[in-house]
């Protein structure tokens, strides 16, 4: 949905794809933050899973900067959106105590890498935080929003013994992985999130880290609401349908799409034609930036400091 290939549907760069615009792109549309040497700074998808996914894992930027420069020198860290969800859907996210190195290099000599792994049941509106270093694989029967740092390398450590339709399997990279997957407690898995009530418009509040900060919002009546100057927003449009509106203008969107707002844009609306639910997600310049709202709400510290990693 973000992709270097990805094109703009409309807009001053309609029909031209985002890895060509965005080392030119004005800073009125990237902000004042924005690094625009590197690639596109979010990544944003959705996964439809009929089979199990491998087990794997994604290195964080200090290791990937040292070994994987031809790939880009970017680790992985991101989060899903459970969108869609089949009975019994699960995945399976970071370590279960008491699982070392050791021990999870035999288990996938064994063929059991799975068994050391944390399952989480998942229903519609669950989100997942997936750091790098987190060991991970997401089960059949799910439909995610995954939201990422802008990178594709990741590190297979097992493959449930599956081949391709000329009998290879799939390359692993077992010595990778066991480099960068952190062992030890974990504090991953199911965010806990804070959800705050404004007007028209239930709020929920995700996560916030250095690479995005992700919040929901849920609403069937018009919304107002500002863009910063310093970061660009992506709005992904899950459900429902209506217009965004600013100044004289205005542009219908429909599930499914990912909106770019401009970090100069200001002052617009949101105004439904349907109930509508939308990710926001967004570079953060600084933890305080998702934390303001939340702060100004009178939400305790107990509560938000659990969605801010740093």
């Amino acid at each position: 949905m973000t992709g270097n290939e990805c094109r703009f549907a409309s807009g001053p760069f309609e029909g031209r794809t985002l890895g060509r615009v965005w080392p030119e792109m004005p800073v009125e549309w990237t902000g004042s933050k924005a690094d625009r040497s590197s690639v596109f700074p979010l990544l944003v998808k959705f996964i439809f899973s009929e089979d199990k996914l491998s087990v794997q894992v994604h290195p964080d930027d200090d290791y990937a900067a040292r070994n994987e420069k031809a790939a880009g020198g970017r680790g992985k860290t991101e989060m899903w959106y459970t969108v869609r969800t089949r009975p019994g859907a699960e995945v399976l996210v970071g370590l279960k105590p008491g699982v070392t190195r050791e021990k999870f290099e035999q288990a996938i000599v064994e063929g059991t890498a799975e068994a050391c792994l944390e399952r989480v049941a998942v229903r519609e509106g669950d989100a997942i935080f997936v750091p790098a270093g987190t060991a991970h694989t997401i089960g059949p029967g799910l439909v995610l929003c995954e939201i990422q740092e802008h990178s594709d390398l990741t590190y297979r450590v097992y493959d449930y013994n599956r081949r391709d339709t000329k009998g290879r399997a799939r390359e692993l990279h077992v010595e990778k992985a066991l480099d960068v997957i952190h062992f030890g407690k974990q504090g991953v898995g199911r965010i806990d999130p804070v959800r705050i009530v404004r007007g028209p418009m239930t709020e929920t509040f995700f996560v916030s880290c250095r690479y995005f900060a992700t919040e929901k919002w849920e609403f069937a009546e018009s919304v107002a609401a500002v863009t910063s100057r310093e970061h660009f927003d992506l709005m992904i449009v899950l459900e429902g349908a209506g217009n965004f509106e600013w100044r004289d203008s205005r542009a219908k969107y429909a599930p499914a799409q990912v909106w770019m707002i401009p970090a100069a844009l200001g002052a617009y609306r949101v105004d439904p034609s349907s109930r509508t639910t939308l990710l926001r997600t967004y570079v953060p310049s600084s933890p305080n930036e998702f934390l303001q709202s939340l702060k100004d709400s009178g939400v305790e510290e107990s509560k938000w400091s659990r969605l801010v990693h740093t």
